[in-house]
């Protein structure tokens, strides 16, 4: 897959994570924050990914407990979308209904508080749906 950047969106901040040059392996790469009622800061986004490289993107689609698009997952859609159209790179989505559980579970078994580390948190949501991501195209492959 190459050098993709994951997007955890939040309602107050984006968690990135970015693949290295191989798309084999996932690691954090921070986060955007979001004014909470806002729109996705796309010009912040598209920043952070020429600054890391990436050539494509895999953003997180928030689906409910059936499977079926919220508002959520509605403005996920849009935001592959426009990244779609302003770079001319691959946008996948990825189903990312366990990837925040996932993360909060991963920063307490390596003995970590998540108390006052949210940022931290998101970034390793979007590593894991990231990682998901690499490892589903490497088995199809």
């Amino acid at each position: 897959m190459g050098r993709w950047l994951g997007i955890d969106l939040g309602d107050r901040r984006i968690g990135l994570a970015i693949a290295d040059p191989s798309g084999t392996i996932a690691s954090p790469a921070g986060f955007v924050p979001r004014r909470a009622g806002h729109r996705v800061p796309l010009t912040t986004l598209l920043r952070k990914a020429a600054e890391l490289e990436a050539r494509g993107f895999v953003v997180g689609l928030p689906l409910d407990a059936h499977g079926d698009d919220g508002p959520r997952a509605i403005e996920a859609r849009r935001l592959a979308e426009e990244l779609r159209s302003r770079t001319g790179f691959e946008a996948r989505l990825v189903d990312e209904r366990f990837t925040t559980t996932a993360a909060l579970r991963a920063v307490k078994a390596l003995g970590g508080s998540t108390r006052g580390r949210k940022g931290d948190v998101d970034a390793v949501a979007a590593t894991v749906l990231l990682q998901f991501a690499l490892e589903s195209e490497a088995r199809r492959a």
